[in-house]
């Protein structure tokens, strides 16, 4: 099995350093059956979630041959791409064979309810899953002192069951920023209402009233619950949704699924009358 592993945060962040790190010896502990590949971004996408930019008017991506602390016989590259891009051109044979799973992570910050749509280390799973690949994504609760390595170690344990499920499955790891002693168990995670952004404010002389074509202003934003720290789980479900489990003191894992067309019966008949409408339009115009 080949393995890419890819972050939103950089290449040179702690978390996907302790990832690599964990893998690596992992592997090594096996004898090495795994091939292991680092394709990272060179700065921080956080936020860039399957964005791949502006692939139509650049000629090319730069990248730069790399070397992860304490895991320097992985293979490893800065590319200038987000983490999307990162995985498609590695699964397009760009820099050597197609990896078969997608390692995204360790975040610095959970990645729980609605804001995991934002997410690039969601992101990179997501769009590797789409070429084929099994994808998993792992984000940690941002605090001081977090230790990724307990992530990571625990991302062990999916990277073994994974080589035994169906390719193309996407698995979400959430852990709250403790020990392992304190860390309470593993739930299966719903994906919570919260969002990252709760409320947006614009001062009064930014008004609509007031401004003039040219005039500048600043939107205050009121972040959520899904947050990188964790914020108020309060509304959340006990023992079922993922925002509210990390904060009870429990690992969430949530299996998540990449863009597909609807299906079922009521969605066909929202497509239809969609059709209907549009043909009417076009009735008019011709």
């Amino acid at each position: 099995m080949r393995i890419l592993i890819t972050n939103d945060d950089g290449i040179d962040a702690p978390g996907i350093i302790a990832m690599t790190v964990a893998l690596d010896q992992w592997n090594q502990s096996l004898g090495s059956p795994h091939e292991l590949i680092v394709l990272a971004p060179n700065r921080n996408f956080s936020g860039a979630s399957s964005a791949v930019g502006d692939v139509f008017s650049a000629s090319g991506i730069d990248f730069t041959r790399a070397e992860v602390p304490g895991a320097k016989t992985v293979e490893a590259y800065a590319l200038d791409a987000a983490p999307a891009l990162c995985v498609i051109v590695g699964r397009r044979g760009a820099f050597g064979a197609a990896p078969d799973l997608v390692v995204s992570g360790i975040n610095a910050g959970v990645n729980v309810g609605n804001s995991i749509l934002h997410s690039g280390t969601i992101g990179a799973a997501l769009t590797g899953s789409q070429l084929g690949c099994t994808g998993i994504a792992v984000s940690i609760q941002a605090r001081k002192g977090a230790d990724f390595s307990v992530a990571a170690n625990l991302t062990l344990g999916l990277v073994e069951e994974v080589e035994h499920e169906p390719r193309g499955i996407v698995l979400s790891l959430n852990v709250p920023a403790l020990p392992a002693s304190e860390i309470k168990g593993i739930r299966r995670g719903r994906v919570a209402k919260a969002g990252l952004i709760k409320e947006v404010h614009r001062g009064e002389h930014h008004a609509h009233a007031h401004m003039k074509v040219g005039d500048k202003g600043v939107l205050d934003l009121k972040l959520g619950a899904a947050v990188p720290e964790l914020g108020d789980v309060s509304d959340e479900l006990e023992n079922v949704d993922d925002g509210a489990l990390i904060n009870q003191g429990y690992v969430s894992i949530t299996q998540l699924r990449t863009v597909s067309e609807v299906l079922d019966p009521d969605a066909a008949l929202v497509t239809e009358r969609a059709i209907e409408g549009v043909e009417r339009h076009l009735a008019r115009l011709g």
